[in-house]
Formats: C-alpha cells, structure tokens, sequence
C-alpha cells in the first residue's frame, strides 16, 4: 500500500498540472504549456517566503499565490492575447514553450541549479493509512488536488461562468458575437490557473524540492495526463494525473526503475491510437 500511497501522491502533481492546462484551455483554446513552470517558480518563491523572509506558512502561501498569479497575467498580456487576435491558439501554444523555457532560465539564474529544500508546513513523521505509510503534506496534496478537480468541473459544467468559458473555447468569434467578454474570460483563466500555482506550491515542494528541472518534468507528464483523460475534461485530467502516477510507482515497484517511462508512454501511445480524445474526451458535433 505504500506504493500505492506514493503513486498517488506523485500522480496529483501531474494532476494539478493537468488541471491548470484545462483552466486555460477551457476558457480561451489554449494550452499553456508554461503552467508547470509556474508551479516551479512557486516552488522557489515559496522558499523565500519561508526562509529568506521566514513568514509563516499561512502568510507565504496566500503570498505565493498572489504572485504567481501576476506572473501569469503578465504571460496572457504580453505573450498570449496578441497571438490569439492574429494567428490563434497553435501560435500561441508554442509561445507559451518559449515563456517556459525563459522561466525555467531565470529560475537558475536567480537561485542556482542545485536543489532547493522547501520547508513542509507539516511533521516529517508519517501516517500509517490502510496498511501503508505516507507523508503528511502528501496526504494533504493527494485530498486537496481531488478537491480541486471535482469543483472546478463541477463550476465549469454547472455554472455560468463556466460555462461561458466553454462556449469562449469552443468558438471564440462567435461567442464574442454574442456579448461575451472574451479578453476578460481569457485573462481571468490565466490569473486563476496561475493563483491555483502558486497556492498548491507549497505542498508541491515538500515533495519534489524546488528545481529549475521541475517545470520540464510537470510539463510533460501533465500533457500526457490530459491526453490520456481527454483535453478540456477537468475530471480527465483529473483521473489521467493519478492514473500515470500509479502506473509509474508500481513499474517502478515491481519491474524495475528503468522501465516507468517506457511503459507510461506506451500506454499514452495505446490510449491515443484507441481513443484519440482521450477517455473522457467526446467527439466535438457541428452543423455543416
């Protein structure tokens, strides 16, 4: 159960990256591809929070959110919004490549290429659950990225906000024709996915460390997760998060430590040749 303990708990870090992906995607038709790197600049700006600055964790984490969130907007004004009013969401994407890499590029710069010890908000001794042993800020991570997923699709199918989003994805031109604030919709998925970065950062940290490497891990096994579950799913992303976590920890367990790559990817190329959209994902109808 241990295993089991530890494949969940590194499947909700890919989890809340799929998560972030969808918050953007569902609001504007765009992946941004960036949002593993602003976990990671979380991470780092966590630790001057708590140790440069020795705030309190109730105080770095609203902080940390906060500033992450600026950092996004700032990606959406600069980056992102010019592309989308000339060439759309592909040009966009590859932007947010870029706006990644540059990210990851400072965080070296600014604090090394070593490794980063986060303090955890949470004891080092571990819980004894269901016959296997976790760690408390796992546990934490594990229950609050759940939470997370279950009530952003909830809001975006159930409210009309969220629901404005996924017509703003599905059509921006003609849910602009229809009075729908389109720049604004865009740019508050931005902000939220970016203030959800930085406020999970904390916890992300007392797993992984803070490392400019971080982002480039995230990122990939995030887009595989919302390939497996079906981009634009909240719940997809959700389960496809986990699903490669598992998968991961017990290849790893009981093949070997060479082989959880290989066998993740295989099952990602299997999903995809099976069901394109992911196994969540639905087949988009239009009149023609």
């Amino acid at each position: 159960m241990t295993t089991i303990w530890a494949g969940l708990a590194t499947g909700a870090l890919y989890s809340l990256v799929a998560i972030g992906y969808n918050v953007v995607l569902l609001a504007s038709g765009v992946v941004n591809f960036a949002n593993a790197y602003l976990i990671m600049i979380g991470t780092f700006l966590a630790y001057v929070c708590l140790v440069d600055w020795g705030l309190p964790v109730a105080a770095a984490i609203p902080l940390t959110g906060l500033a992450v969130a600026v950092i996004a907007v700032v990606e959406e004004r600069i980056a992102i919004r010019p592309l989308l009013n000339r060439q759309g969401g592909h040009a966009a994407l590859i932007t947010t490549v870029g706006v990644g890499t540059l990210l990851g590029g400072i965080a070296a710069k600014v604090w090394g290429t070593e490794p980063v010890r986060v303090p955890s908000p949470f004891s080092a001794e571990p819980l004894t659950l269901l016959g296997g042993t976790i760690q408390r800020n796992d546990l934490v991570l594990i229950l609050l990225v759940l939470a997370l997923g279950v009530g952003l699709h909830l809001w975006s199918r159930r409210t009309l906000l969220g629901l404005a989003s996924l017509a703003t994805a599905e059509n921006r031109q003609a849910a602009q024709a229809r009075g729908l604030n389109v720049r604004a919709l865009g740019l508050g998925a931005f902000a939220l996915a970016g203030l959800i970065a930085g406020l999970f950062a904390v916890f992300v940290a007392g797993r992984t460390y803070a490392h400019f490497h971080l982002g480039e891990t995230l990122a990939l096994f995030g887009f595989v997760a919302i390939a497996i579950g079906g981009s634009g799913s909240q719940l997809g992303g959700l389960i496809g998060g986990f699903a490669i976590g598992l998968l991961y920890a017990v290849t790893a367990r009981y093949v070997g430590d060479s082989y959880p790559q290989i066998v993740v990817f295989a099952v990602f190329l299997l999903i995809l040749l099976t069901r394109p959209r992911g196994l969540f994902g639905g087949a988009a109808e239009r009149q023609v």
